[in-house]
């Protein structure tokens, strides 16, 4: 924000905290990951558990290239892609907006705090059936089961960065002539960044989680149908083959929203 005087230019804008520790240690992340497949390839092979019940990494691997070659896990995949983008993106997009207005606004926390309050703790998924009776048993009773669970915390974690903003540099923007418009773009969303991209990804797990409970319940395809499916056969492989996929999704949504963060604060720094 740039407020001009007779001779000089004063620029003010919050700059978010770097994230600590977003690239350290890649060589301890992966051996983490390595360490728990060994353990498990042990257990498979001494025969503790039967194979039925757990097969090693290497059979389901196995299986994972088997369903990609004969294209059944992008067909499974695909509907739950598509779900968990649009409820994503609804959820988060509403979190935001009234994460921003409750967070500037007193009287808009006062009317939000409390519904959020007293609907957060239900569980997302007690609410299927009732948005099946109101939207019906297609895909948009499933999107909007995962809106719900994208919408509350981003909502919170918006709604808290927001409203902590330190008041001198709110104060110094006021005396510095900057509208209510520019105090929120320029100083508070951005000083709020680093905890916004942590309830983003909270968002994203809960998208996960989510359409796998409705693809369970209500719906004859999706990655959550086919691992109910599988396991009511007793195919261990197909089922642990679907699991790894959620397993990556997670990781991907993860790293995909910290480096979209990265970015945004290297370039506030930069720039």
């Amino acid at each position: 924000m740039a407020v001009e005087g007779a001779r000089e230019v004063i620029t003010l804008e919050a700059r978010p905290v770097p994230m600590l520790g977003a690239r350290r240690f890649p060589a301890l992340r992966a051996a983490s990951i390595l360490t728990v497949l060994v353990v498990w390839e042990i257990i498979a092979h001494s025969r503790v558990v039967p194979p039925v019940f757990l097969p090693g990494p290497a059979t389901v691997a196995r299986e994972l290239v088997r369903m990609i070659v004969t294209g059944e896990l992008w067909q499974s995949l695909a509907p739950s892609l598509g779900r968990i983008a649009v409820g994503f993106v609804v959820g988060s997009a509403s979190g935001f907006v009234v994460g921003i207005l409750a967070g500037v606004s007193r009287r808009a926390e006062a009317v939000s705090d409390p519904l959020i309050a007293a609907t957060y703790p239900i569980p997302k998924i007690a609410l299927l059936p009732l948005l099946i009776l109101w939207l019906g048993i297609g895909e948009a009773s499933k999107v909007a089961v995962i809106a719900i669970g994208a919408f509350f915390p981003v909502a919170i974690g918006t709604m808290s960065a927001v409203s902590a903003v330190d008041p001198l540099l709110l104060r110094a923007a006021e005396s510095l002539g900057a509208t209510p418009l520019q105090i929120i773009t320029k100083v508070r969303i951005p000083a709020s960044l680093p905890v916004i991209f942590a309830s983003l990804r909270l968002a994203a797990g809960m998208s996960l989680l989510l359409v796998v409970s409705a693809e369970m319940i209500a719906a004859t395809a999706g990655i959550g149908y086919l691992i109910l499916y599988a396991g009511d056969l007793l195919q261990t492989p197909r089922l642990l083959a679907g699991i790894a996929v959620l397993s990556v999704l997670g990781l991907l949504s993860t790293s995909g929203l910290q480096a979209v963060e990265r970015r945004l604060l290297r370039g506030r720094h930069l720039g």
